[in-house]
């Protein structure tokens, strides 16, 4: 098997640091699908650098890096054309700076046996530098289609459950058909799954997608400007399951129930009724 479980599990990604700017942030608000309308002052917010805040979701850009290095552990051999985002969950331990450098470790936590591919957890810790106190931790699983059936754990339930009721808040956020071009330069995630037909259609789909990281930002950023009141530092922690492809131009339809100490979210394509994000869940800082 590609994936030699002894030597992946516990070992250490290869460490880096991160720096961003104002403009860094702006470009990433505008590849999760901020700025429309351009005048609405909550917009601006995101677009601007006049009040500039950033979608919290930003917080998975610094260690993406890490995260592909995954390829260089030894006991790793993965083939690019199977590989999906299985699921996310990101910390975000304080206020998000519009400007800022982090230093980063990581290691791969585990891998699971999910029968049909392998989905391997890793786990990336951001310390801000002017403070050193961490500022996200990002845990992302992905799934390797073709790897499973080793004999591992399966893993944990996904849990999160969307409540048997009516959402409380429902968005609807329009994709751009180049969306997927955009966060390519935006995030650095230059698998050609999300730009090139003849890769996107040996892989298994009709068309290139867009990544599951911009769905999950587009989702995020929904979430707080309906039931965050417009306050992305109020965004605490998020984790959710991917579940289905979006191609680019599509219509996500966001569900928000809210559930107390957390809010439960899923998303949805409008054209297709396809479940793309689910067991979402967020939870606001109090």
């Amino acid at each position: 098997m590609p994936i030699d479980i002894d030597k992946v599990v516990g070992a250490q990604l290869v460490a880096a640091s991160y720096s961003w700017t104002d403009d860094d942030v702006i470009l990433y608000n505008l590849g999760v699908g901020a700025g429309n309308p351009p005048t609405d002052p909550l917009e601006l917010k995101y677009a601007y650098e006049g009040d500039l805040q950033a979608v919290p979701t930003y917080g998975t850009i610094p260690p993406f890096g890490m995260m592909m290095s995954m390829g260089m552990v030894e006991g790793f051999d993965i083939n690019l054309t199977q590989i999906l985002h299985g699921e996310q969950e990101l910390i975000v331990h304080g206020p998000i700076p519009t400007s800022g450098t982090v230093t980063q470790s990581g290691r791969v936590v585990n891998v699971f046996d999910k029968g049909k591919g392998a989905l391997a957890v890793m786990e990336i810790v951001s310390v801000l530098e002017k403070t050193g106190e961490p500022l996200f931790t990002n845990r992302s699983s992905i799934f390797i289609r073709g790897e499973g059936g080793f004999g591992g754990e399966s893993g944990p339930p996904p849990g999160n459950e969307a409540p048997d009721r009516e959402p409380d808040h429902v968005v609807e956020s329009p994709t751009l058909p180049q969306q997927a071009l955009l966060y390519r330069m935006v995030s650095g995630d230059k698998n050609p799954l999300h730009a090139d037909p003849g890769f996107a259609s040996f892989a298994g789909f009709e068309r290139p997608i867009l990544h599951g990281l911009c769905t999950y930002g587009v989702v995020a950023k929904a979430v707080v400007d309906s039931a965050l009141g417009g306050e992305p530092g109020r965004l605490a922690s998020y984790k959710a399951r991917f579940t289905g492809h979006v191609f680019p131009g599509e219509t996500l339809i966001t569900r928000i129930w809210d559930e107390g100490d957390f809010l439960a979210v899923s998303a949805h394509t409008k054209e297709r009724g396809t479940t793309v994000l689910s067991n979402a869940s967020v939870r606001p800082r109090t």
